[in-house]
């Protein structure tokens, strides 16, 4: 059991270390804002999607969230929660016009990252004697966190 749980942990830091020259935490191209500009709802889902999958961000918070998961339905349901709160804050803070540093955000999001290793290696019994909060919960808060930081770039 834990052999396999180094081998998927070091198959995980592999990929994301050959993947990072291609991955990036929130920037918008200029080809992807032409894109957003001229092309319709369609061109959105997929601009959207490749914010999701490319984003080591997004990809090592859920990771994290994933690891101890063990069925596809748990996996579905996690990232959708994610993604809602994603979506949530994004469309939000975009038609009402809220900004921020993103410099910050993206320091806050960095922090998300942590608290999810924190989580997972039970800091929250072994260093406060408590049990760690809801985590469908969590995801969707730091879901609209991550939503922010894309919606500081637009």
């Amino acid at each position: 059991m834990l052999l396999t749980r180094m081998k998927a942990v070091t198959a995980l830091i592999a990929s994301l270390v050959l993947l990072s020259p291609v991955a990036h935490a929130h920037g918008i191209s200029e080809e992807a804002r032409r894109r957003m500009l001229e092309g319709g709802d369609l061109q959105y889902l997929i601009l959207g999607a490749e914010h999701m999958i490319t984003g080591y961000d997004h990809l090592l918070f859920l990771f994290g969230v994933m690891f101890f998961l063990t069925s596809f339905s748990s996996i579905l349901r996690f990232v959708t929660a994610f993604t809602i709160g994603h979506t949530i804050t994004l469309i939000s803070a975009t038609y009402l016009g809220i900004t921020a540093n993103y410099f910050l955000i993206d320091a806050i999001i960095a922090l998300t990252v942590i608290y999810k290793g924190f989580e997972n290696l039970d800091g929250f019994p072994k260093v406060f004697g408590t049990k760690s909060p809801n985590l469908l919960f969590m995801v969707v808060l730091f879901g609209l966190i991550h939503g922010f930081g894309l919606s500081t770039r637009l």
